[in-house]
């Protein structure tokens, strides 16, 4: 295949991307989205395999490769299951810093090219920088993974003068950038590159190590744009211009989305960054007197029967789902609940907050799995004013997202803190397991509400109860 073929080729694969982040924007047209994204990247691949820059001693390792990669990749998508995916993206995330990273080294000691003055630094800065990006990724990314999957706990690691030390790396990091320019040699750059790598190890495990399970939704979206940097930086490590757009497409539609979930959790990345939310340690508001404040109220238990009979007699409901339905697996049967009462006559919702699970739109995907028809999904924004006029708000394992604290107190680690406002619903339902805390920390006035009921279980079991009593 001929440059200029390429090259064509590359445009269409570019286009298509595209025109599959569009698609991704919407359920209704995330199917067609991803048919873009699959053609656009067969295509690609296809392209470079037999591209004027691949030799035809190479390709058998190429393949080989495609069909290791391969493997593994339909292995995953059949055992994974739909609770898993968080930690799944998280885990994709560091593969591509630590492809980033390998192309970086491999390229520093080619020698098949040789570079002379201003191009040769403008080349090791590329290498530099993609290394950078590629390292913090790749450890940032294996320690959100922990943390998703619970191998790591969810309270931050916030080391005494924490932020000293990282600006300490960070001119530590530069310093020995001007030293890696500044050789003349491959053997003596190695070192500065080495250190670095290093550092960027160590920055990456900090940074997420720090911040808390509450902000794990924003850091999911933060990898995800460091991982189109280190695509695009290694574009430009191989001069090859659909890397260096794929990655600047995946690094920008993160930043976006890192920003409208900060929005969605009030924060902006820099506190987000800087860790602390979400310790598990939360405390209750301080009253004026300075008396520690305790939710006022007393907890109203309601058994499985006791909900069908209020779902049964209810005209609007609205279902808030959180991360407990998620961990139960019990979408399956909020979907049987949902299409039971719909028979009914009853006006079923589902209201979505942004930041709900353990990454951006984990609640859709399971919704989606589950059957849950498109047209009844809302965001936030767009049910919160039906409230008022809904008979029964039932809360499926979710907590901080909906937290009146986070309006009514000024003082709670969460005010200002969009919430979906299911206490002004005539009666709210909140399933949980216990009376623990969110990932906040913070306790959740909500429960003691005169017109708050609590289903203690486990979700799953709950609602197959209430779908028994629903039918029966």
């Amino acid at each position: 295949m001929s440059q200029s073929l390429t090259t064509v080729a590359y445009l269409g694969a570019a286009i298509l991307f595209i025109l599959s982040l569009g698609g991704l924007s919407n359920p209704e047209t995330s199917r067609r989205g991803n048919l873009f994204g699959i053609i656009g990247m067969a295509l690609a691949v296809l392209a470079t395999i037999f591209g004027p820059s691949v030799s035809a001693a190479g390709l058998p390792w190429i393949i080989g490769a495609l069909v290791i990669g391969g493997s593994v990749g339909l292995y995953a998508a059949k055992v994974v299951k739909m609770t898993q995916m968080p930690e799944l993206v998280a885990l994709m995330h560091s593969l591509v810093g630590l492809a980033a990273c390998l192309v970086g080294f491999a390229s520093y000691v080619d020698t098949s090219i040789a570079y002379e003055g201003a191009e040769k630094v403008i080349h090791e800065v590329e290498i530099y920088i993609g290394i950078l990006i590629g390292a913090i990724t790749f450890s940032g990314s294996l320690i959100a993974f922990g943390k998703l999957s619970g191998k790591i706990g969810g309270k931050p690691l916030l080391l005494p003068a924490r932020h000293w030390l990282n600006l300490i790396a960070l001119l530590v990091v530069i310093w020995y950038g001007r030293e890696f320019i500044r050789v003349d040699s491959v053997a003596d750059g190695m070192t500065p590159l080495i250190i670095m790598t290093v550092l960027a190890l160590l920055f990456g495990m900090h940074m997420v190590m720090a911040i808390g399970g509450a902000d794990m939704p924003v850091v999911v979206s933060m990898l995800n744009s460091y991982s189109g940097w280190a695509a695009a930086a290694t574009g430009f490590m191989l001069s090859n211009d659909l890397l260096i757009v794929t990655g600047a497409l995946v690094g920008s539609s993160g930043a976006i989305l890192s920003y409208i979930m900060c929005n969605a959790m009030n924060r902006n990345f820099i506190s987000v960054i800087a860790g602390g939310f979400g310790s598990g340690g939360g405390k209750p508001a301080a009253k004026a007197d300075g008396a520690a404040a305790e939710p006022q109220g007393e907890v109203v238990p309601v058994s499985a029967t006791e909900t069908a009979e209020m779902l049964r007699d209810a005209k609007n409901v609205i279902i808030v789902p959180g991360y407990g339905m998620a961990v139960a697996q019990a979408q399956h049967t909020v979907f049987e609940i949902t299409r039971t009462l719909r028979e009914k006559g009853v006006n079923v919702r589902f209201g979505i907050h942004p930041v709900a699970g353990r990454m951006p739109g984990h609640m859709n995907v399971l919704l989606a799995e589950a059957k849950v028809p498109y047209d009844i999904v809302f965001e936030m924004d767009e049910l919160n004013e039906d409230f008022p006029d809904t008979d029964v708000a039932i809360v499926i394992g979710a907590n901080d997202i909906v937290n009146p604290a986070a309006q009514d107190d000024p003082s709670s680690p969460i005010a200002g803190m969009p919430v979906l406002e299911v206490w002004k619903a005539r009666i709210s339902i909140v399933m949980k397991r216990s009376m623990a805390s969110g990932y906040a920390g913070v306790d959740n006035p909500l429960f003691y509400k005169d017109n708050n009921r609590m289903l203690f279980g486990d979700a799953k079991k709950m609602l197959d109860e209430v779908l028994a009593a629903l039918r029966g």
